[in-house]
């Protein structure tokens, strides 16, 4: 079935929601708030990992950066564009139009939930490469993965943040789909320094959303999107 691994993980995603919403319920307020935390942390140290990972070479007996050019002009410019099109505003605007459809007026934390949880299942290599890897083959053992790991996450962020959390889904499979579509039409159009560079600058965008979640909001994360066009522009003039 084209675009199953997807299918599978927005079903990961919305059964993870439900059940985190359901466990929220029974979890005081004290221990909610050191669940996020300890969401942030964990988030901060995947995306620190995955920048480092990226960023540090090892050449002879010397440690060495490499690509860090790239990082900068990626969140740079990226921020940049993202702040002219204020994509932060337009997240939290269907996060609210969400909230009327779906009469959840009363819950006050429906749009954070919704922004926070799709930044974090959406930004990342295995979102790309796993959709690449569905349209191509019809491979889905990524995106299953993605799956499991996505609904760990998502039951936590559901138990704090609400029902918010559950219609991040309506995004991941819109993204994904988009994904697998244009991979199975045009083939691989991806290197594999292309893809290793697109994870680097997730992973510095996921930094930012731990940040966020541990600390409060500190980064405009929506605007920050666009930075990961930039190194498809940058593979092309290399």
């Amino acid at each position: 079935m084209f675009g199953l691994g997807t299918v599978i993980n927005t079903a990961a995603v919305v059964s993870g929601g439900v059940l985190g919403v359901t466990l929220k319920k029974g979890i005081p307020e004290s221990c909610r708030q050191v669940l996020m935390q300890a969401c942030g942390v964990a988030t901060i140290f995947i995306g620190a990992g995955g920048v480092l990972s990226k960023m540090l070479v090892i050449r002879g007996d010397q440690l060495e950066t490499q690509d860090t050019m790239l990082l900068i002009l990626s969140l740079v410019i990226g921020g940049l564009i993202g702040s002219l099109l204020d994509i932060e505003k337009r997240l939290d605007t269907l996060g609210n139009f969400l909230k009327r459809l779906f009469h959840t007026e009363g819950d006050s934390q429906f749009v954070e939930g919704f922004v926070t949880c799709t930044l974090v299942i959406c930004i990342g290599a295995m979102a790309i490469v796993g959709a690449i890897e569905d349209g191509l083959t019809g491979n889905i053992s990524t995106l299953t993965a993605k799956a499991a790991l996505d609904f760990a996450i998502v039951v936590v962020f559901a138990s704090t943040l609400g029902k918010g959390v559950i219609f991040a889904a309506l995004p991941l499979f819109v993204y994904q789909e988009a994904i697998t579509f244009v991979a199975a039409a045009c083939g691989n159009f991806m290197s594999a320094e292309l893809i290793s560079h697109l994870s680097y600058i997730g992973s510095a965008l996921i930094f930012c959303v731990g940040v966020n979640i541990g600390f409060g909001k500190k980064f405009a994360v929506g605007n920050l999107l666009p930075a990961l066009i930039i190194p498809i522009f940058y593979s092309l003039i290399r």
